[in-house]
């Protein structure tokens, strides 16, 4: 969805380089060349890190990927970095961060996250690292796009407000290895009308609900197909007004770009759940009567069902008081 051919990539919590890796797929497969990327990362465990180091050397990929132990909160190795593209999949509900050393950061433009929860913190911390026309886009748990305990409600509606969030994405369950927890995709930009023919997106956000698409692979883990991917993408690219990328429409179920007004309408929670509607089934082209008769019928056959049922029962107890 994001499509770095070029520029800065960033990924503050790379693990073992799995974001960069695909980035790097990514170009290849659409004929870029691989040195149009700088890679940037940071990671906090020391073993993760030399895993990333070996990932991208083998491949060739150069990369400055920094480690120290106290984590991109506590000790930003990257302070002056801003990134043309922040793909980040950061560890949900993180409860033991630190965050009640870092109260007055620059980085929580939005609000304070709470000490009990980093989500925000993510989200914030990738915001700052943003370059004026940069996009990212963030793995989350689900209570991100809802949460209102601690003032997360209070640093979502910030954001919404200062039009930095772009498009969410509501995943389906079991697509992780590590969880079978749903998940949700955050699109951030830090400029909704950034020139180069695309459209001016200002005071508009995407939703796009995912969660019916995707096939299981074994007992216990989905993935997206090819179709589904380019589903979903395409949505994107076609709702940012990217040329070539066809005309964008509302689909019931599915997807709906809504209004400032209308998040607000909501709460500021950014479930699309809420915004996309239902899909239109086929009896919503039978007419009322026909359909109200239809219904009529099967609770009178299922009200006979019950009494027979009743009946039934009567007897069999009876039948049981008279062996006592």
């Amino acid at each position: 969805m994001l499509e770095p051919y070029k520029g800065r990539v960033y990924d503050p919590c790379c693990g073992s380089g799995g974001m960069f890796v695909q980035s790097e797929h990514f170009v290849e497969a659409h004929g870029g060349r691989i040195g149009d990327i700088a890679i940037y990362g940071q990671e906090s465990n020391y073993t993760t890190w030399r895993l990333a180091k070996m990932n991208l050397a083998v491949r060739g990929i150069d990369a400055d990927i920094r480690w120290n132990n106290e984590g991109s909160f506590h000790k930003d190795e990257l302070k002056d970095l801003r990134a043309d593209f922040i793909l980040a999949n950061p560890p949900f509900n993180i409860s033991d961060w630190g965050g009640g050393r870092l109260r007055e950061d620059a980085r929580w433009k939005y609000g304070v996250p709470p000490v009990g929860n980093a989500n925000f913190a993510w989200l914030q911390h990738i915001i700052h690292h943003l370059a004026p026309k940069g996009v990212a886009g963030v793995v989350l748990a689900n209570g991100s796009m809802s949460s209102t305990q601690s003032g997360e409600g209070g640093i979502r509606r910030a954001m919404v407000e200062a039009d930095v969030v772009d498009c969410m994405i509501a995943l389906p369950g079991q697509l992780f290895y590590s969880t079978q927890i749903p998940a949700c995709l955050w699109f951030l930009a830090r400029n909704k009308n950034p020139g180069h023919g695309w459209r001016d997106r200002r005071g508009e956000m995407l939703f796009i609900d995912a969660r019916k698409l995707g096939h299981m692979v074994d007992r216990t883990r989905k993935e997206f197909s090819d179709e589904d991917i380019a589903k979903i993408s395409g949505t994107y690219h076609a709702w940012r007004g990217e040329p070539e990328a066809g005309s964008y429409e509302d689909v019931p179920g599915f997807c709906k770009a809504a209004s400032l007004d209308e998040i607000q309408g909501h709460n500021h929670v950014l479930t699309p759940g809420r915004y996309v509607g239902t899909a239109p089934t086929e009896e919503d082209n039978v007419p009322f009567e026909e359909r109200f008769a239809a219904l009529r019928v099967r609770l009178e056959k299922q009200l006979e069902e019950g009494e027979r049922l009743n009946t039934l029962v009567r007897s069999s107890l009876s039948k049981v008081s008279g062996h006592g």
